[in-house]
């Protein structure tokens, strides 16, 4: 009977919690239709910043490969590589404090992404519609994950689908851009002529090293939803493609896989960013390559296993001979 009474409690409390954030939004998001809304509200919580508390940078410094020499060589770095454009990469050094890198790769702008509470790294086209937009960090979360805005419309996208899920672009999906997290000295390897973003300026903040000290072996922040199946970990790191998630240790112990018309990879060579005090001296991850059959780059990332049930609850563990 205890049990029960403090379970109607944390559920009211949850609930009356939930009515108060939503009456603040308006009054914060002026600019923001959140009549139209495509998530349950009660989902989503303040991760503590308010709107832009995470600024994120706009128009990076980029400096060429050889000019860099203070990026740990096991330091992780998302990549991207556009056809006819110079290969860049964005240290998580910089990404960890911003978490949103809005650039121009030739005609394309995109948003570099990441958010560390689920080690979610993905890159989108900021195209829609005949406009390009431009993302900012609204400093809120659902399923402990990232909620973007854009500076046009101030819609809420969530980071870890691409989708707006509240404002003028509900329904709006933006597109992702194949990319790699990889570390630094797998980048520069492979693209010695390639550009990497220079340390922002105008900011006080402890590049290089990680506000979430061995958060990838404690337990998800903010994170109200249940655990994923199969006995995983919330905090396993799995390999994502749409709808399949492949746990990391199972390609890191087999080194190459050939499923699901794909072809997985992992060296080792990364460092967590999410596990010691110092980025570089986190405990190995490795570095992940997935393609097609044929080579060519297909959309993915290395996430937490509780992000991916979350957002995919129906999606395919892939777990090999059980």
């Amino acid at each position: 009977m205890f049990r029960f009474v403090v379970a109607l409690v944390l559920t009211a409390l949850t609930t009356t919690m939930a009515f108060a954030d939503a009456g603040r939004w308006q009054r914060a998001w002026p600019n923001t239709d959140f009549t139209k809304m495509s998530v349950n509200p009660f989902e989503i919580f303040s991760g503590g910043p308010p709107k832009d508390g995470i600024p994120a940078i706009t128009g990076p410094t980029m400096k060429p490969v050889a000019a860099e020499d203070e990026i740990d060589d096991r330091e992780p770095v998302m990549s991207v590589a556009l056809d006819g454009q110079t290969p860049r990469a964005y240290p998580i050094r910089y990404l960890m404090w911003h978490e949103i890198v809005n650039d121009r790769i030739g005609d394309v702008p995109v948003a570099v992404t990441f958010c560390p509470l689920c080690n979610s790294g993905l890159v989108f086209d900021l195209r829609m519609d005949g406009q390009e937009l431009e993302l900012g960090v609204s400093g809120m979360l659902r399923h402990s994950d990232m909620i973007m805005y854009d500076r046009q419309t101030e819609s809420w996208w969530q980071q870890f689908t691409g989708e707006a899920i509240a404002g003028d672009m509900l329904g709006k999906t933006l597109t992702p851009l194949p990319a790699l997290l990889e570390s630094w000295a797998a980048f520069k390897s492979r693209h010695p002529d390639g550009l990497v973003m220079a340390e922002p300026t105008g900011h006080s903040r402890s590049y290089g090293s990680n506000p979430y000290r061995s958060y990838d072996t404690g337990t998800p922040f903010l994170y109200r939803g249940e655990n994923p199946p199969h006995d995983i970990h919330p905090l396993t790191r799995v390999i994502r493609v749409d709808d399949k998630a492949w746990p990391l240790i199972r390609v890191r112990q087999a080194g190459r896989l050939e499923e699901a018309d794909l072809i997985l990879t992992w060296t080792e060579g990364q460092a967590s960013a999410l596990d010691d005090k110092n980025i570089a001296e986190g405990r190995e991850v490795g570095n992940v390559v997935v393609t097609s059959p044929d080579g060519t780059p297909v959309v993915f990332e290395v996430v937490f296993a509780f992000a991916f049930h979350a957002f995919t609850p129906d999606g395919e563990w892939m777990l090999g001979a059980q």
